[in-house]
């Protein structure tokens, strides 16, 4: 799929190429597959990515080349996954950012029945 780059990701995350990226490459995976999902549509990485893939009959109903909303909601999951790893943080105070990824997503989003 790769809709953001291994040099995108460790950009955003202000970490060097080395011993994590194994790591965040799993994390990356799992934030794109992650808004992919939440779209409910599949998402190319280019126009000629998306036209192979209807060319093929692979690309699904209403699919979609990425744009910046898609990236930065993907980045800004990888952020959360990559800060929290695990499933409980004890001795922290958080807050929900009031623009997340699923604002980015909302507007791109297909919703079942449609």
């Amino acid at each position: 799929m790769s809709l953001v780059s291994l040099d995108q990701a460790l950009a955003h995350l202000r970490s060097d190429t080395g011993d994590e990226d194994d790591l965040i490459t799993l994390y990356l995976g799992a934030a794109e597959q992650s808004v992919v999902d939440y779209l409910n549509r599949q998402v190319f990485a280019d126009q000629a990515a998306m036209d192979a893939a209807v060319t093929a009959g692979t690309a699904g109903d209403h699919p979609m080349v990425t744009n910046k909303a898609v990236k930065a909601a993907v980045l800004m999951t990888l952020g959360h996954l990559y800060a929290n790893r695990e499933q409980v943080a004890v001795g922290v105070s958080v807050a929900e950012m009031p623009f997340g990824p699923r604002s980015l997503l909302r507007p791109h989003r297909i919703f079942p029945g449609f």
